[in-house]
């Protein structure tokens, strides 16, 4: 029996509910699907066909770890997917000055390596932003991420400073669209769109990822932002077997604010057809 390994975490070692949906139509199909703890024992891969990679959201905070790890795979004969190469591009956020260089809309940003200086108050006075989020280079949901202010930047430095000793940072024009219109998420399989959420934060906060009460409805996007979030797409060095693509719509631009390649939520309980259409993907790369 052909067995694919689904990548998770420690804290998600049965997978989540997501994730199960996709499972379960796998094995309707006569496939064995076995979760596998991307921290344990790399044997436990052995007799994988492919690996997919899925709700693996600790990696952030042991990201060379994670990348010894996907390379164990790749040595011991297990396709990864998404790729490794992809993977380890993805990882920084730097990712995304790659994508404005190939015609890619992005925030206005700022983009600083690990330990180099740089004082938020004088960046945000130089660049006259009355509001900037600061991300570190390496993260994942919202993890150490911030808004600042010129009132609040001196206050906020010891922060930055503490990100730019281990990694390096972007600080971002604030995208206000997302407190007043929400976010796109558009998930593809096989670069062929399949669905999209709206998200957006809590009132009062600027983060709309669940962990921090943002909330999700399904919502069909109208065709020039699917077409651009394809574009988006396009311009990724490879062939992804998912993605989601997260953006906002800037005076009707699509902005793209996240090209997640590595282990995003696709929210495949929103839509009847995503888990069967995600599932049938993985297939084809058997």
């Amino acid at each position: 029996m052909t067995r694919i390994g689904f990548a998770t975490s420690h804290r998600f070692a049965e997978l989540v509910a997501d994730d199960q949906l996709a499972v379960a139509r796998l094995r309707a199909m006569g496939v064995d699907v076995q979760p596998i703890v991307w921290t344990d024992e790399v044997s436990r891969v052995d007799g994988c066909s492919i690996m997919v990679v899925r709700s693996c959201w600790d990696y952030h905070r042991m990201p060379d770890r994670f990348h010894e790890w996907v390379r164990a795979l790749v040595a011991r004969g297990v396709p990864v997917w998404n790729p490794a190469a992809m993977i380890e591009w993805n990882t920084d956020k730097r990712y995304l000055r790659d994508l404005a260089a190939r015609g890619v809309l992005v925030p206005d940003t700022i983009w600083l390596d690990r330990g180099e200086q740089c004082e938020l108050a004088a960046l945000l006075s130089a660049r006259g932003w009355r509001r900037a989020v600061v991300k570190p280079a390496i993260s994942a949901t919202a993890w150490r991420t911030f808004v600042t202010r010129p009132e609040t930047a001196r206050s906020d430095q010891a922060a930055l400073d503490e990100v730019l000793a281990e990694t390096g940072a972007l600080v971002q024009r604030f995208v206000g669209e997302i407190e007043a219109e929400g976010e796109w998420s558009l998930v593809f399989f096989d670069g062929a769109f399949s669905h999209a959420v709206m998200k957006r934060p809590r009132q009062g906060d600027f983060r709309v990822q669940e962990d921090f009460g943002g909330s999700s409805e399904p919502r069909l996007p109208e065709p020039a932002i699917v077409e651009a979030a394809a574009y988006a797409l396009r311009q990724v060095p490879g062939a992804p077997l998912y993605a989601r693509v997260d953006g906002v719509a800037v005076e009707g631009a699509f902005t793209l604010m996240e090209m997640e390649l590595i282990e995003p939520s696709l929210f495949l309980a929103t839509d009847e057809g995503a888990a069967g259409r995600f599932a049938q993907a993985i297939l084809r790369r058997l």
